[in-house]
């Protein structure tokens, strides 16, 4: 099983700065999100061992939010060490990116807020409301099962 905080430093050396690239913390955490999601529904088990939160602007991860939370809004750095990931681990995260690497951050957000993992974790709470409650895994699995079982069925 992969450290979320190594997910972190791979999607964060995957962009390409040279080219004006830059991901925000808001856009890691939902990378990180649909990392975990999609590993859930493919693979059948936990891409991390660690838990998302459905925060007001969408999944966080609050280890990953610890280590970058000094970073605001602003463009976060590329990692300065290696990256310790089994190589099917970053295969994944390559779909991933390939996926979602091209949205902005507030399209990701608006993204989450349609789906129903987040949308049941937060309940009744308003849109901007404080919330720390943990994302289900088994929702997450059924949910992405589901829309990939809709794609394939659609061709």
């Amino acid at each position: 099983m992969a450290d979320v905080k190594e997910v972190a430093k791979w999607f964060l050396a995957a962009v390409d700065r040279q080219s004006g690239e830059a991901i925000t913390h808001l856009k890691l955490q939902k990378l990180i999100y649909y990392a975990q999601a999609w590993y859930l529904a493919l693979e059948k088990q936990a891409l991390f061992p660690d838990h998302l939160e459905a925060w007001a602007h969408g999944p966080v991860c609050r280890a990953v939010y610890e280590t970058y939370r000094d970073y605001g809004w602003d463009a976060l750095p590329a990692p300065d060490d290696g990256i310790d990931l089994l190589q099917c681990e970053i295969d994944h995260l390559e779909m991933v990116m390939d996926a979602y690497g091209d949205m902005s951050a507030k399209k990701l957000e608006h993204l989450t807020h349609r789906e129903e993992p987040w949308m049941e974790a937060r309940g009744d709470l308003p849109a901007e409301a404080r919330c720390n409650k943990k994302i289900s895994q088994s929702t997450m699995a059924s949910f992405y099962t589901q829309v990939y079982q809709s794609a394939q069925a659609d061709g």
